[in-house]
């Protein structure tokens, strides 16, 4: 797939470094309830950590208690949806529709009106204020 904001793997590792390549280029996952953002409600935008394109509004963060943080809705146009069959189990990947860099899985068990449970890895995005 062809994104907007391309770059070699090379690069990526270069920009990035260890840990946010392996999360955001290689499909990665933090630990539960390690990420800076877990707990984190104050008043801004959720970008990609890899090209900086805004993703979620932190209106529509809650607190699931999964270990990652949640959101019941994405900005739209700004995800792409992928299924993911890895590890035994049918899930929908989420990837920055910018970059394709990997943010984590959307699942139909959220708490709110909308339904869904976008969990991301706290290393998959930057908060601006």
């Amino acid at each position: 797939m062809k994104y907007p904001v391309e770059k070699s793997e090379t690069e990526w590792f270069e920009q990035l470094g260890h840990d946010r390549y392996r999360i955001l280029r290689q499909k990665g996952t933090e630990m539960p309830h390690t990420g800076q953002y877990n707990l984190h409600f104050e008043h801004g935008t959720y970008c990609c950590g890899a090209c900086g394109e805004p993703l979620f509004v932190s209106d529509s963060k809650f607190r699931s208690s999964c270990g990652w943080p949640s959101f019941d809705d994405a900005i739209p146009g700004k995800v792409e949806y992928v299924k993911d069959t890895s590890h035994g189990m049918i899930r929908t990947e989420i990837l920055c529709a910018n970059c394709g860099s990997h943010l984590g899985h959307v699942f139909d068990d959220g708490p709110t009106s909308t339904g869904q449970r976008y969990c991301v890895n706290s290393a998959s995005v930057d908060f601006k204020p």
